[in-house]
Order: C-alpha cells, then structure tokens, then sequence
C-alpha cells in the first residue's frame, strides 16, 4: 500500500463534505496552530482529528501510512526541542505538525482529486484579468498531486536495486539517481503535454 493519502471512497458526512469546505478548515486549522501554546491544545486537537477520523471510516492502517514517514522526523524535533526548550514545548511543535499532516491526510483521503483541483481553479479565476489561465493552475495542481506517488514508487525502486546490489546507504547514492529518474519522469509528462498543445 503507498504511503500517500489517495481517495478512500465511503459514504460519510466528511465525504459528502464540499471540497472548499474541508479546504477552508484545513487552512484555518493551519493558520490557528500559531496561537497554541500549552502541551494539551495539540492534543486535544490530535483527539478530535482522530475522531473525525472514525466519523469519516477511514481503516486505522491508511490513517497510520500518512504519518509514517514523519515519524524519524518528529523523533528527532522531539529530543531537539525537550533539550533546548523543554518537554512541553517539544510536545507544542511536533503535536501540531502531527496534527496538520493528518487533517491534511484526512482532506486527500476523503476529496476526490478532481474535486480538488475544481476548487483550485475556481479560486484563482479573479487571476484571470491578470493572464493567468486558472486551468493552468489546475492542471499543474492535478500534475503535481499524481506526480507524488510515482517519485515515491522512484526511490522504492531506487532504494530496492541499493539493497539488491548491495550498496551503501549513503544520501548520496540514494538522492543521485532518485533525481535522475524523478527529471526523466517529468521530460515524459513535458512531452505528453506538448504533444496536446499545452507547451506554452
């Protein structure tokens, strides 16, 4: 199972919900997270996005995928943060990115990504008297959202031929050839694109 948030179709309030809406509170939860300063405030948060979680029935396992990889990340922001500023504000920080990653998670699990991008395209249509063609923006969004998973499906396989041939882990040989693969990647979707008419 990939670790990105994709689609989880269920027939709940929070699926029903417009995608501007869960869009709008996810930025409003977002921009709120700079006022939090007691250790319970992103806890008692994290407790209601989980059981937001349980209204939307999403399965534990694809709630738990979406914040998996942060987990190294939040380990070592955690010992940072409890020796240079103390427990409670390490638990302010990293509870609060926890919390976002999984309402963000929670917003792709539940929305469609066509639905996504509509509302995308809806909110940058004043840009239009500007010259900017909000299908544009669009359809970068819609590109770079299905873009994630196969730079993902990249350094599993990158990270696969290391452990096959016996190689070190080094950053390095791990960054060099995801790149190289991620650039061919996008040469292919630069030419799909052109080869509609949309290389200007």
């Amino acid at each position: 199972m990939t670790v990105l948030a994709t689609y989880v179709e269920r027939d709940s309030p929070i699926h029903r919900l417009p995608a501007g809406v869960k869009l709008g509170a996810l930025v409003v939860m977002a921009a709120s997270t700079v006022f939090v300063r007691q250790w319970w405030q992103p806890v008692a948060l994290l407790a209601s996005i989980a059981v937001v979680y349980l209204v939307a029935r999403i399965p534990w396992r694809s709630a738990l995928a979406q914040v998996r990889p942060l987990l190294a990340l939040l380990v070592a922001l955690a010992i940072f943060q409890t020796v240079f500023a103390g427990w409670e504000k390490a638990v302010v920080v990293c509870g609060c990115i926890l919390a976002l990653a999984a309402l963000a998670s929670l917003v792709s699990l539940t929305t469609r990504t066509d639905d996504l991008v509509d509302v995308v395209v809806r909110m940058a249509q004043p840009l239009r008297r500007f010259g900017v063609v909000p299908e544009r923006i669009g359809l970068l969004v819609s590109l770079g959202i299905r873009s994630v998973p196969v730079v993902v499906g990249l350094a599993r396989e990158v990270r696969d031929a290391q452990r096959a041939r016996g190689a070190s882990a080094r950053p390095v040989a791990f960054l060099v050839p995801l790149v190289v693969r991620s650039l061919r990647h996008a040469d292919k979707v630069g030419e799909a694109l052109a080869a509609r008419g949309l290389d200007d």
